[in-house]
C-alpha cells in the first residue's frame, strides 16, 4: 500500500525562522563577545573613578503623645482642664520631628560643626543646605522608629553627621514645647502671669479706695456672698474658655457643646440671682449714711473683684504646678535605639551592578546591530526592498 506524500507547506517570504536568526548571530559572534567585554571594562573603570559614598544610619524613638497621668487630676479644676485636653497632642509625632530635623536651625548647626561648605564646595549657605538635604534621608518606620540616613565620602563623617542630627534634635526639642505637658505648662504660665498682673491691679484699686474713703465695714453675710459670687464668676470664665475652644472644632449641634452651653446658662442665672441678692444687701449692709453708703458699695464691688481675681489665680496656679510636675516626670524627648557607627561597606558606587548592567546593555546592542546589519545586506540584494527603502527615504525626505 502506497502512503501518500504530503509536501510541507510553503513558508511565507516574511516569516522569520529561528535558525536564520541564530545563523545571523553566529556570523557576528565576535561582536557579541567583544562589545559586552568592552562595556564591562569601561564600566569598571568608571566605577573605580567615581568617589565612594558611605551611609550613616541611626534609629531613634520619639516620645509618643499619649494622655498624661495628670489628666484625671485636672478634672477637679473645672472647665479650665478641658482647654488642654486634646488640642495640644500631635496625631503623628514622627512627622513633627521630621519637620524639626529639616529646619534651617538644625542644618546650619551641622554645616558649622563639620565645615560642610568646604566639604560640598558651596559658596553660599543656602547651597550647603541643599547639598545636606540631598545627602539626608528621613523616614518613619511602621514600628514607630524614626530613621536618619546621611551620605558622606568618609565613613566616620557619615556616622558623626547622623548622630549629630540626633543631638541637634534633642537640643531643639528641649528649647521648644513639643510635648503635651510642656505645652500645657507654657499655656498656664502665660495665663498665670496675666492673672497675677490683674490681681495686683485689683488690689491696688481697693487699697486706693480704702485710703481715700476710709475703712467701711460690711455685714458678715455680704462678705460671704462676695466670696461665693467671686468663685461662681471664676467658674463661668473657665466654662466660657472651654466652650470657645469646643466651638473651634465642633458644631453647635454637638451634644458636648449643647451640654456646656446649658451648664454655662445655668451658672449665669445663678450668678444673676446672687448678685441681685447681694445688691439688695449692699443697699442696707454698710454702716453710715450718705457718702459712707456710696463708699461702702464701691469698696464692696472692689473687694468682690479682688476675690474673683484671687480665685482665678488659685485655679491657674494649681494647673501650672500640675503641668510642671508632669513635665518633670517625662522621659527624655528623643531616645537613641541604634546609634550610627562608621559603615564597613560603601553605599555607592555599586561596581558589580554597574559592570553587569553595562555588559547586558552592550550585549543587547550587539544583537540588535547584528540583525540591523543583516537586514540592510539582504535589502541591498533584493530589488523590491531597495525600491521600498527608496520610497521610504523619499517620503521622509520630501518637504511638506
Amino acid at each position: 500500500m502506497t502512503v501518500p506524500h504530503h509536501p510541507a507547506p510553503a513558508r511565507p517570504d516574511d516569516a522569520v525562522d529561528p535558525l536564520d536568526l541564530l545563523a545571523v548571530l553566529g556570523r557576528r559572534r565576535r561582536r557579541l563577545l567583544l562589545w559586552p567585554v568592552a562595556a564591562a571594562v569601561l564600566a569598571a573603570g568608571v566605577s573605580l573613578a567615581l568617589p565612594e559614598t558611605y551611609t550613616g544610619v541611626t534609629r531613634v524613638l520619639t516620645p509618643q503623645q499619649a494622655p498624661s497621668s495628670s489628666a484625671a487630676l485636672l478634672n477637679q479644676l473645672g472647665g479650665l482642664a478641658g482647654v488642654t485636653g486634646g488640642a495640644l497632642g500631635v496625631k503623628n509625632p514622627n512627622d513633627l520631628y521630621i519637620g524639626l530635623l529639616r529646619s534651617e536651625v538644625v542644618a546650619d548647626g551641622l554645616i558649622e560643626r563639620f565645615g560642610l561648605k568646604d566639604v560640598y564646595r558651596a559658596r553660599y549657605q543656602v547651597d550647603a543646605r541643599k547639598e545636606l538635604a540631598a545627602s539626608t534621608r528621613l523616614d518613619s518606620e511602621k514600628s514607630g522608629l524614626l530613621v536618619i540616613e546621611v551620605d558622606a565620602r568618609n565613613p566616620a563623617l557619615a556616622a558623626d553627621m547622623a548622630n549629630a542630627y540626633v543631638e541637634r534634635l534633642q537640643k531643639l526639642t528641649s528649647a521648644l514645647a513639643v510635648t503635651e505637658a510642656a505645652q500645657r505648662r507654657l499655656f498656664f504660665e502665660g495665663q498665670l502671669r496675666q492673672a497675677t498682673e490683674q490681681l495686683a491691679g485689683a488690689e491696688v484699686e481697693l487699697r486706693r479706695a480704702i485710703e481715700a474713703g476710709g475703712m467701711v465695714s460690711v455685714q458678715a453675710q455680704v462678705g460671704g456672698a462676695v466670696e461665693t459670687v467671686a468663685r461662681l464668676r471664676a467658674q463661668i470664665s473657665a466654662s466660657e474658655i472651654r466652650l470657645g475652644f469646643m466651638r473651634s472644632y465642633a458644631s453647635a449641634e454637638n451634644p458636648d457643646v449643647r451640654r456646656a452651653e446649658q451648664e454655662l446658662a445655668s451658672m449665669r442665672r445663678e450668678l444673676f440671682r446672687l448678685e441681685s441678692g447681694a445688691g439688695a444687701g449692699e443697699a442696707h449692709g454698710p454702716r453710715g449714711t450718705g457718702g459712707r453708703d456710696e463708699s461702702g458699695m464701691a469698696n464692696l464691688r472692689l473687694a468682690r473683684e479682688v476675690k474673683y481675681r484671687e480665685v482665678m489665680f488659685e485655679l491657674l496656679a494649681k494647673q501650672y504646678e500640675l503641668a510642671r510636675v508632669e513635665e518633670s516626670k517625662e522621659a527624655p524627648l528623643v531616645q537613641v535605639v541604634d546609634p550610627a557607627r562608621p559603615p564597613e561597606r560603601r553605599t555607592r558606587p555599586k561596581r558589580t551592578l554597574m559592570v553587569l548592567a553595562s555588559a547586558a546593555l552592550a550585549l543587547l546592542a550587539a544583537v540588535l546591530s547584528a540583525f540591523a546589519q543583516d537586514a540592510l545586506e539582504i535589502a541591498a540584494r533584493d530589488p523590491t526592498r531597495q525600491a521600498r527603502l527608496a520610497a521610504l527615504r523619499a517620503a521622509w525626505g520630501r518637504r511638506p
